[in-house]
């Protein structure tokens, strides 16, 4: 029984490995330049990337190659009539099973942990080298295309000399009650210090237009710009930590019940004074609006934890449909076997994952939605497990 695990672990193993580090690869020279074209990044910030982009590869690679090692060993054994022979011999398929699936519990675990570590510690390690390049970003930009903007800011310049902006113009979009911000000068120089998270932009001798008032200034002026895109207090459900989801849950909750308290008393006092104008007014629209904001927050936190660890165990749901599909076809053919179980596997589980994430992340359905496909691939796969100990 020993030289059989062996056999299957090393066999299963060496498959694994193999595929994992090629698509791996793949995935990450995709991200990184992906994003070193969408940000303007340079080779330095593109090495910079790859730790923080690698736990994201290995999340999406990690299941696919586990599939397609069980596909492609457990169909060659089936193929050349090795499951026959084990079988001949009095031995369960369970002996040559039961190792692939271990293995496939153990990389479900590590890839819950994968998707924690992307979602956290991967998402704001990518932000922090684009915001620290942000400087040499806008400049490369400016050179060669004169313009820059983004949400908050544009830019355009008649040329760059060396780190000296000729002629720019700034517009500082409206946000709230501050209104709509223009400068425009002779000269002007950019400033970022890696890790504060603030452009600094440094004009001299030009005009502000502040809402329509007009001023010139001889001298110099300074604005900074944090460049956290929008200055999120809180962060979003989908960039927290597992281990502070509960926190943040009962954080949200009480949020919830205050904000539902604090509108039924406003409420009832503008009853009670028959201010019937003011529960009537639009102020109570974007109350309701602001309210169900806060509800939506909190589905999605109530979905982020059952959501990760179905994303994680897909490995365990791929690995007993995978190995147990290969050993019915019996096809000598092993990727044959492999785009077979895959076809079906991206038919059933994904579409269903996605719409119980939608649906969950909505409040229309429980958060546990998100593992129905997980848990109609595990009965398929149970059901092909007894065929393969019955025949």
């Amino acid at each position: 029984m020993r030289i059989l695990t062996r056999y299957v672990l090393n066999e299963v193993g060496h498959v694994f490995l193999l595929a994992l580090v090629s698509l791996t690869t793949l995935i990450m020279l995709v991200g990184v330049t992906k994003e070193a074209l969408q940000q303007g990044l340079g080779l330095q910030q593109m090495a910079q990337l790859i730790p923080y982009l690698l736990p994201s590869a290995l999340l999406y690679s990690v299941p696919g190659t586990i599939l397609f090692a069980v596909a492609i060993v457990y169909g060659r054994m089936a193929g050349t009539n090795e499951v026959v022979a084990i079988k001949s011999l009095g031995i369960s398929p369970m002996a040559f099973l039961w190792p692939t699936i271990l293995l496939s519990v153990v990389l479900s675990f590590i890839t819950v942990w994968l998707n924690d570590v992307a979602m956290t510690w991967s998402y704001f390690g990518v932000q922090r080298v684009v915001i620290d390049a942000v400087e040499d970003i806008i400049y490369g930009i400016l050179r060669s295309q004169h313009s820059y903007s983004n949400r908050a800011l544009s830019i355009t310049v008649k040329r760059v000399e060396g780190r000296i902006l000729i002629r720019p113009t700034f517009t500082f979009q409206a946000n709230g009650d501050t209104p709509a911000v223009t400068i425009s000068s002779e000269e002007a120089e950019l400033r970022s210090n890696p890790g504060s998270g603030v452009l600094t932009i440094i004009c001299r001798n030009g005009t502000v237009d502040v809402g329509g008032a007009t001023f010139d200034f001889p001298d110099t002026i300074e604005r900074e710009i944090p460049l956290d895109e929008g200055g999120q207090k809180t962060t979003p459900a989908a960039h927290t930590a597992l281990s502070a989801i509960p926190e943040q849950i009962i954080k949200q909750r009480q949020n919830v019940n205050r904000f539902e308290k604090l509108m039924g008393a406003e409420a009832g006092y503008e009853l009670l004074t028959g201010d019937f104008g003011s529960v009537a007014s639009g102020g109570w629209d974007q109350r309701v609006h602001a309210l169900q904001e806060e509800k939506w927050q909190l589905h999605r936190l109530m979905t982020e934890q059952p959501r990760r660890w179905a994303n994680g165990f897909s490995c365990l749901c791929f690995a007993l449909v995978g190995a147990c599909l290969a050993i019915q076809l019996r096809n000598s053919d092993p990727l044959a076997v492999f785009f077979r179980c895959f076809g079906l596997i991206l038919l059933i589980y994904y579409p269903l994952l996605m719409y119980g994430v939608d649906r969950a992340k909505s409040g229309s359905v429980s958060p546990y939605m998100v593992w129905l496909g997980n848990v109609i691939l595990l009965f398929w796969g149970l059901w092909l497990l007894r065929k393969v100990l019955r025949y």
